[in-house]
């Protein structure tokens, strides 16, 4: 029996990186897990030796599907985590397209998931409601404003639910990591350019999305006396989105 047994989590861009280590974590602590994710394929290797996990194939910025997707579910536990960004070009160069794309699943995804779980954990007057934010909805850096501006709203939406939610018995936590390496973030964001993606992380002890996902269980796993709001994790090598620290071919 772990810390988590009885509990059904949703975990949302389970398909890689922070939200398949969350799910695993989740599933090993005794969640039963629901992974969702766009990429069918991969949510079926992620699967693999998680006992009494299931799948949904959904895209988050189609709201009608996430509402028949994870509406009847029970969901007692979301971790809220499909997230993107496209480009590093300055606004004034930006492509409109990407800007929607991010936006749509950054901010509306969230929303639309919300929307689907809320009312079932405020009729059973129980739930833990876990943001992955980014310390990018703190600081904002060059060439990031728009997914800087949809980390921003992701914190406002953190802040909006404590006082929606208030005295309904549902806890709300965003978790804000900084560099995260081994994920697909990077290559999506340079699309699909590998050296530009590996070269954000060179020299740096980054972040592992096993980390992120341990922040996440300790979150949930406290007393229901206790709601745990924000975290903000940073690579020890991150003083903040623009100041790095890079060890040297030398070691130094």
């Amino acid at each position: 029996m772990g810390p988590l047994s009885g509990r059904k989590a949703l975990v949302t861009g389970a398909s890689s990186g922070i939200g398949a280590a969350t799910a695993r974590v989740l599933s090993a602590a005794g969640a039963q897990v629901v992974l969702a994710a766009r990429r069918g394929d991969r949510l079926t290797k992620v699967l693999e030796g998680l006992e009494g996990a299931t799948s949904v194939v959904v895209d988050v910025r189609d709201p009608r599907a996430v509402l028949k997707a994870f509406s009847n579910l029970g969901i007692d536990l979301l971790v809220a985590n499909a997230g993107l960004s496209i480009g590093v070009e300055k606004l004034q160069e930006g492509i409109p397209e990407d800007w929607a794309a991010a936006v749509d699943t950054n901010v509306k995804g969230v929303l639309h998931v919300l929307r689907a779980v809320l009312p079932g954990m405020i009729t059973r007057k129980q739930g833990d409601v876990v943001l992955i934010g980014s310390v990018a909805g703190r600081q904002v850096y060059p060439g990031g404003a728009v997914y800087c501006a949809t980390k921003h709203a992701v914190r406002a939406i953190y802040e909006g639910l404590r006082l929606d939610l208030a005295g309904l018995g549902i806890r709300c936590t965003t978790v804000d990591p900084g560099m995260v390496g081994d994920t697909e973030f990077s290559r999506i964001r340079f699309r699909g350019d590998l050296d530009r993606a590996k070269a954000v992380y060179a020299g740096v002890d980054y972040l592992r999305p096993e980390d992120v996902a341990d922040a996440v269980l300790w979150a949930v796993t406290r007393p229901a006396r206790m709601n745990v709001g924000e975290l903000v994790l940073w690579a020890s090598a991150q003083a903040s989105t623009t100041v790095v620290t890079r060890k040297t071919a030398a070691g130094q």
